[in-house]
């Protein structure tokens, strides 16, 4: 039976709550089967699967194409997709335009939008319209270029009080859990014993209520540099390439196809076209 908002605040501080991104039918169908809580389909998919720099040029249309395709794969699993750049940012009109259309065409459960206080009142309406809503603080990379690049976020005393804060605001204005990203561990402790709903920790320790990672690096499905704070708990990358290496060489050598390959056909109808 597919999770709700209201079983996942009830894991709280009781049962940790296990996230993994992902962007496909087959995968999300993968992590159905391994019992992933939930599934976020991420705007990362910009760098993991579009192959951009980052997440800004990121659409509205592709979160919807790419969160359908979850969606299929993943029916019993509770699945968010997140609110791209400049989707929310510009109005509360155009916050809950988007919001809809993601959840109408996709099925999905619930969106996630990244800031704090500033953009609370997109939040309060879009929890207002029905819609269920994740908030996401500390790095986000939607304002990689205000935040001078990936960097550890609240380290000091000022910027530690603004992500309290800014938890504070989002759970007043209706989100049922927090992403913490980039967060030191203690802070990121504070956070979520002063919080009452589900914090999500991605980079942010031990003590968060659940875990995000994006399922590239927890997998080492590609070559580029592991963040610090992901697992690798395979290397999918390295099996890729040496399975395409070696088709390569099968086709070279003539070794692929072989006979179990091919279909047959009577040999009469090949003497006829002789």
């Amino acid at each position: 039976m597919k999770l709700t908002t209201f079983d996942l605040l009830k894991r709280k501080g009781v049962s940790p709550i296990s996230v993994l991104t992902a962007y496909d039918y087959p995968t999300a169908r993968t992590m159905e089967e391994a019992g992933v809580d939930v599934i976020l389909v991420g705007d990362s998919l910009g760098n993991v699967v579009l192959g951009y720099e980052n997440t800004l040029a990121v659409t509205v249309e592709d979160m919807i194409h790419h969160g359908k395709a979850v969606c299929r794969g993943a029916q019993k699993t509770f699945v968010v997709i997140d609110m791209p750049f400049l989707s929310y940012q510009v109005s509360v009109e155009d916050a809950l335009r988007n919001a809809g259309r993601i959840v109408k065409e996709t099925g999905c459960q619930a969106v996630k939008l990244e800031g704090g206080i500033e953009y609370a009142d997109r939040v309060r309406a879009i929890v207002r319209a029905g819609i269920p809503v994740v908030g996401h603080i500390g790095l986000t990379p939607q304002s990689v270029n205000t935040l001078g690049g990936y960097r550890v976020q609240g380290k000091t005393l000022n910027a530690a009080k603004k992500l309290l804060e800014d938890a504070r605001a989002l759970e007043q204005a209706g989100a049922f859990s927090i992403t913490l990203e980039c967060v030191p561990e203690e802070l990121a402790r504070i956070i979520t014993e002063r919080s009452g709903v589900p914090t999500i920790g991605i980079g942010a320790g031990r003590y968060c209520d659940g875990q995000v990672l994006v399922f590239q690096d927890m997998l080492g499905y590609s070559d580029a540099r592991k963040p610090k704070f992901a697992k690798q708990y395979a290397d999918v990358h390295g099996v890729m390439l040496e399975a395409f290496k070696q088709y390569c060489e099968d086709c070279r050598q003539r070794t692929f196809p072989a006979k179990e390959h091919t279909f047959d056909i009577d040999q009469k109808i090949i003497d006829a076209l002789l």
